[in-house]
């Protein structure tokens, strides 16, 4: 499915996601912004910031945060989850950010927020324009899935439903050559009347990118690798069974 992410990012994907919160934002992101050096009072750039629970999670530890993403919806309840207006927003496609060169002393990607592409260039794409925006010797974390755990652990279906919203949410997830695909459905409850409502469809596609290929497209972008963690409580990064793939390091000058 091509540009899938224009599709799934909307008031729907909301709901799926509702349990990721800003308190286990704050505990995932305080340790590994001192790992990757990254000082408070940085000029700190959140690439795919989304409802924008870590870029206001930063702000809270002290950072000059600016939350990037290109779903309207997303970006909206992030301006209100924002309440003390700490954060700046802007609306972009990460493949081109809309910022000078140099205007940031980091960049950060959560939780898997990258790999979207089917091109593959294009998430090299993503790396050099980070290099681009930072400044010489500025500091990038990433934070990715670990391809070879996803694989063993991989969850073939779940459903729930959620009980603000009364939908039944279906998740199926499948290996398709390079890509972990989740396909989501989300059934709404009957209406007053009794009255089945239409279920919906989405799709949502990540790029299987191990360790070994994310140092060559590092290399390529520009970016030095210097750290590499395995789970968010910073342990050492092994292929077969880390849950995470932390990378983290700087722009080359």
């Amino acid at each position: 499915m091509a540009d899938w992410f224009k599709e799934s990012f909307g008031e729907d994907y909301k709901v799926v996601y509702r349990h990721r919160n800003c308190e286990n934002a704050i505990r995932e992101i305080g340790s590994m912004m001192k790992w990757a050096n990254i000082r408070p009072n940085s000029r700190v750039l959140d690439v795919g910031c989304g409802m924008g629970r870590h870029a206001i999670a930063l702000s809270d530890l002290g950072y000059i945060v600016t939350g990037l993403d290109l779903s309207d919806v997303l970006l909206t309840e992030a301006r209100q989850m924002d309440t003390e207006g700490t954060v700046t927003w802007m609306k972009g496609d990460m493949r081109r950010l809309p910022f000078e060169n140099g205007t940031f002393d980091a960049t950060v990607n959560w939780f898997t927020s990258f790999g979207y592409f089917a091109d593959y260039e294009d998430n090299i794409r993503v790396l050099k324009e980070m290099k681009r925006v930072l400044i010489p010797e500025g500091r990038y974390l990433i934070d990715f899935l670990n391809p070879a755990y996803l694989l063993r652990h991989l969850v073939p279906h779940s459903e729930r439903v959620d009980e603000l919203s009364g939908l039944h949410i279906s998740e199926t997830r499948t290996i398709e050559k390079d890509f972990v695909v989740k396909k989501i459905q989300v059934k709404p409850p009957a209406d007053a009347d009794g009255n089945l409502q239409p279920i919906r469809h989405y799709e949502e596609r990540v790029r299987l990118i191990g360790l070994e290929q994310f140092k060559q497209m590092l290399t390529e972008a520009g970016l030095d690798l210097e750290q590499v963690h395995g789970d968010y409580n910073g342990s050492a990064y092994v292929a077969d069974s880390s849950r995470r793939l932390l990378l983290l390091g700087r722009r080359t000058v």
